[in-house]
């Protein structure tokens, strides 16, 4: 827990010093990927394939807001829709056109949801969005996630039929047409999985919300089991044969992700749990405060050893001469204590 703990603040320290550079670092990533990942799917439009289209759009959208990742996606996903069907084209259109309209008009903010939902599909764990969200953002962010589904299945149906898409038989369009909208618009998977997360985004957000201990926990579990059960159920009544296996196993794994989400952005010390009770003329106020659990990062001090120097012989000076002026006192000297015994001697 320390060791975790000491990461966090290294990380923030870091984040603080290097954010300008590594914010659109961050994004060109994100867009590079989700670009390069449309691509590889559902790459109809060659053109559009060609990999130094994805780096271009991606330079540009890590100097952009965000939300454009998702617009220059959309606008991709359209025009490999185009090479592949006009029918499909005008569906996917009217689609992507709404869920842009819905999610600019309700959570701006949250527009990168529709290209990380996609991108958690096919790493299977979508299950870690609606939780991640519901712990750090608002009931808001439940249109991007059920859009993001959407998306998802959306890319997925024009890989699975691209043959049937892509006749040319002028007689099928009306067959095509009704084709489309039964198993794109109406498909009950798609359906139940946005009605799931959406759900799930809003019990892991009312939970963790409560003046309780160990709330984002208790958030976390609720939210994981909440998602497995509506799955379940909406299954059964809607008849839609999903594996149940798999959905656990995401189900967990995504619950264990969260819960590194929230040693990163939400440590507590509820042993260290405050109650305080105030007034003022009009309100009496109750307020539980919990101390947040933090660690100092210990600063590395780096000592500089200097080699020993070898000890210099030291040399004897010699005797410094005698002065004149005390030489001549000695002389005197010596002619006072002489003169008076030579004349004695006379």
């Amino acid at each position: 827990m320390t060791t975790l703990l000491e990461l966090r603040e290294k990380i923030k320290i870091f984040m603080g010093k290097y954010d300008v550079y590594i914010i659109p670092l961050l994004k060109f990533l994100l867009a590079l990927i989700a670009f390069l990942l449309i691509n590889g799917n559902v790459g109809f439009m060659e053109r559009a394939k060609n990999p130094s289209i994805s780096l271009i759009l991606a330079l540009m959208c890590s100097f952009l807001p965000v939300n454009l990742i998702a617009v220059f996606g959309g606008i991709l996903i359209l025009a490999h829709a185009y090479a592949l069907s006009l029918e499909f084209f005008g569906i996917a259109f009217v689609i992507i056109l709404l869920m842009v309209l819905l999610f600019f008009r309700t959570a701006p903010q949250y527009g990168y949801l529709l290209i990380v939902m996609p991108l958690a599909f096919m790493l299977k764990v979508p299950y870690v969005v609606p939780l991640a969200m519901g712990l750090v953002g608002a009931p808001a962010a439940a249109i991007p996630v059920a859009c993001g589904t959407v998306v998802y299945y959306l890319l997925h149906y024009m890989k699975l039929n691209t043959t049937m898409l892509s006749g040319t038989e002028s007689e099928s369009m009306q067959q095509k047409i009704t084709y489309l909208i039964d198993n794109v618009v109406r498909n009950r998977e798609m359906m139940l999985m946005a009605v799931a997360f959406a759900l799930t985004l809003l019990i892991v957000y009312v939970v963790r919300r409560m003046s309780i201990d160990y709330a984002w926990t208790i958030a976390i579990g609720t939210g994981a089991v909440a998602d497995f059960v509506v799955l379940l159920l909406g299954s059964m009544v809607m008849g839609v044969s999903l594996k149940l296996v798999p959905v656990l196993v995401g189900s967990i794994v995504s619950a264990g992700l969260a819960i590194l989400l929230q040693l990163a952005v939400f440590s507590m010390d509820y042993s260290r749990t405050e109650y305080v009770q105030f007034e003022d003329d009009e309100y009496y106020y109750y307020v539980k405060a919990v101390p947040k659990l933090t660690i100092a990062v210990p600063e590395k001090r780096v000592k500089k050893i200097s080699p020993q120097k070898k000890q210099s012989t030291v040399k004897k000076k010699p005797a410094p001469a005698k002065r004149p002026a005390e030489h001549n006192r000695t002389e005197t000297r010596e002619r006072l204590h002489t003169e008076p015994r030579e004349r004695i001697r006379r």
